[in-house]
């Protein structure tokens, strides 16, 4: 990956079986990924960082067939989502450079995946955490797929570091019964409904 320093990379799966109710028929699983990378623009502010997004392209790639092989294939996966964790000496808008590589990452992988990837970022110290927004990959409306994956390492992102961050999810809530447009109704020509 040119121009891209990565100090380490983690990976993790949580199975829910239930929320406190009867057992389900499916567990739902959830995955997120985390790379860890130098922020080449910590410290300085630099007008012209469009260019790094191409860099993260194959990362995105990487990170995002991961998931979906921890996850059983992509034709089990029915969220996404996308975060960064931006070190002291970064910016937020050096986050936002996740947005393109890692939203078309997942996108390329996942058919039916009309929706947009929901997204967060921000600034912290280290040890920082981020909620990291779960839709559905085919319609954004479905409420039952409204989530989040708590993510973060206790050593980074160090000032001049970021942590990029990718999850899917399975299926909806354990115990979904909040309403609105359910999956199996989902029209899907708008990324919407």
């Amino acid at each position: 990956m040119p121009d891209l320093s990565i100090r380490k990379t983690a990976y993790s799966v949580e199975e829910i079986f239930h929320e406190g109710g009867p057992a389900p028929t499916k567990s739902l699983r959830r995955a997120a990924g985390i790379a860890v990378i130098t922020n080449p623009f910590a410290g300085r502010y630099e007008p012209d960082i469009q260019w790094f997004m191409e860099d993260l392209k194959p990362l995105g790639l990487q990170m995002a067939t991961r998931l979906v092989e921890m996850l059983g294939g992509a034709d089990q996966i029915e969220g996404y989502g996308k975060g960064a964790l931006v070190g002291a000496d970064g910016e937020l808008e050096h986050g936002a450079l996740w947005h393109a590589p890692g939203g078309y990452a997942m996108r390329a992988l996942l058919d039916n995946s009309n929706a947009i990837v929901p997204s967060t970022k921000k600034v912290v110290g280290v040890g920082g955490r981020l909620d990291v927004p779960i839709t559905h990959i085919n319609a954004s409306y479905v409420r039952g797929h409204f989530d989040a994956i708590e993510v973060g390492l206790n050593d980074a992102p160090k000032a001049h570091e970021m942590a990029l961050v990718l999850v899917m999810s399975t299926g909806a809530r354990i115990h979904n019964r909040a309403g609105g447009l359910d999956a199996k109704d989902i029209i899907g020509k708008d990324g919407l409904r």
